[in-house]
């Protein structure tokens, strides 16, 4: 028996392109413009309204100077790929995010916690260099990394 799939699998190579393809057809149906700088980045302009949304596999941050537009995007989202939303932008793609009176202010805090973990430096004592003063490099004589590709 041979049959066609009409929609893409879950963990499939060509799943995340049927996702894209399928996503970013949806919202320019509705007037989102895709940037040609940033294929993943989605515009929609009316009037004085301005509705953005940046997309990466399946996480997107949506924002805009029009909250009713917002919440008419959200709706629309929802009916089309059931959506969970997580209210304001707090953590996105191993960046932290904060808002203050001041601005926006952004940092990988998580993300350099969680190498120094992986690696076993968390709660070390910081060093000026990073290595032992003394060491004397050559290009002989040194053991071979156990996981080169960490380093690249």
């Amino acid at each position: 028996m041979v049959c066609r799939l009409h929609k893409s699998l879950y963990g499939l190579k060509q799943a995340s392109r049927t996702w894209f393809r399928r996503f970013s057809s949806a919202i320019q149906d509705i007037g989102f413009q895709q940037s040609r700088a940033d294929y993943s980045l989605f515009t929609l302009v009316r009037g004085n309204s301005i509705t953005v949304i940046l997309l990466y596999v399946d996480d997107m941050i949506i924002t805009g100077n029009d909250e009713q537009e917002i919440q008419n995007l959200k709706q629309f989202l929802n009916g089309c790929f059931r959506i969970k939303d997580l209210g304001l932008l707090k953590y996105f793609l191993g960046v932290e995010v904060a808002r203050s009176k001041d601005g926006i202010s952004i940092c990988q805090r998580k993300y350099t916690l969680d190498i120094l973990e992986e690696a076993g430096l968390l709660g070390v004592k910081p060093t000026k260099v990073p290595m032992e003063p003394e060491l004397v490099l050559t290009t002989t004589g040194s053991d071979a990394l156990k996981e080169p590709a960490q380093y690249r």
